[in-house]
C-alpha cells in the first residue's frame, strides 16, 4: 500500500476560465472554485456584468479577471484568448464551457437566425474556446475542461430542438476532444444539470402547472439548487479525477435515471 496515492479535490495553484460566468450557473461555478482555492478569469459580452461575481472572487482572496468575450464570435473568442499568454499565471488550467442561449420555438417556426444564434453560441463558441484553451494547455502539461451539457443531451425535449441540437453536439465534442487530447493530459468532460431555476430558465417555472408536473417527475423531490453543481465541478476539474475523461456527469436529482 505505500505506492497508494490520495488525490485531492484543491484547486490551490490552479487557474480557472469561467464562460458566461456574470450569473446562475456559470456564476455559482465560479465562486465554487474559488472556495476550492482557484484564481478565476471571467468572461461575458459586457465585462460590467462579471463585477459582482469579481468581487465576491477577490473577498474570498483569491484573484479575479474580467475579460469581454462573445463566444458567439470567433475573433472575439481569439482576442480574449490572446491576452491570456502574458504571463504563466494567466494561462489557465481549467476551461468551463458555460455560456449559452434558450429560446422556446416550435419547430416550424424555427427561422436561420435562431438556429444560428443558438448553436453558434452553445457548441461551436465552445469547441473555439476549447481549441484555443488547449494550446495553453498543453503548453502548461496539460489541464481539465469542463463543458456545461443539458438535459437534452440525453433526451429529446420539444420547442427545443435548435438548444437540443447544440447540447447533443457538445456532448459529442466532449467525447472526441477527450479522446483525442488525452495524450497531451488535457481532460474533457461534460456536466448535465437537469431543472435548476435561473435567469434563463425562469419563463418555465412561472408555470405552476408546469412546476408541479415536473417536480413529480424528480425522485429527490425538489429543483435544484446552484450549490449541488459546485462539488461536481470542482472533482472534475481536480487531480481527484486525474484518471477521468470524455464522461457526462448528469446533477439531477435522479431524473435521467428514473424515466
Amino acid at each position: 500500500m505505500d505506492d497508494l496515492r490520495f488525490p485531492t479535490f484543491s484547486l490551490d495553484g490552479k487557474c480557472a476560465f469561467v464562460t458566461g460566468a456574470s450569473r446562475g450557473i456559470g456564476q455559482a461555478i465560479s465562486l465554487g472554485l474559488a472556495r476550492a482555492g482557484a484564481d478565476l478569469i471571467l468572461a461575458a459580452r459586457d465585462p460590467a456584468t462579471l463585477e459582482p461575481t469579481a468581487g465576491a472572487v477577490r473577498a474570498m482572496g483569491r484573484e479575479a479577471r474580467v475579460l469581454t468575450m462573445d463566444v458567439a464570435d470567433l475573433a472575439s473568442i481569439r482576442s480574449g484568448f490572446a491576452e491570456l499568454g502574458w504571463t504563466e499565471h494567466l494561462r489557465p488550467d481549467i476551461l468551463i464551457n458555460n455560456a449559452g442561449v434558450e429560446e422556446v420555438c416550435a419547430s416550424d417556426e424555427v427561422r436561420e437566425a435562431l438556429w444560428d444564434r443558438i448553436v453558434d453560441t452553445n457548441l461551436k463558441g465552445a469547441f473555439f474556446c476549447a481549441q484555443e484553451a488547449h494550446r495553453l494547455m498543453r503548453a502548461k502539461g496539460g489541464g481539465a475542461i469542463v463543458n456545461v451539457c443539458s438535459l437534452t443531451s440525453g433526451v429529446g425535449v420539444p420547442t427545443a430542438v435548435p438548444y437540443g441540437s447544440s447540447k447533443t453536439g457538445l456532448l459529442g465534442m466532449t467525447r472526441a476532444l477527450a479522446a483525442e487530447w488525452a495524450r497531451d493530459a488535457v481532460r474533457v468532460n461534460a456536466i448535465g444539470p437537469g431543472y435548476f431555476r435561473t435567469a434563463l430558465t425562469e419563463v418555465f417555472y412561472r408555470d405552476e402547472d408546469w412546476a408541479k408536473g415536473m417536480l413529480a417527475k424528480i425522485p429527490a423531490g425538489r429543483f435544484g439548487r446552484l450549490d449541488d453543481l459546485i462539488g461536481p465541478v470542482v472533482f472534475l476539474c481536480s487531480d481527484a479525477a486525474a484518471y477521468v475523461t470524455g464522461q457526462l456527469l448528469y446533477i439531477d436529482g435522479g431524473f435521467m435515471a428514473s424515466i
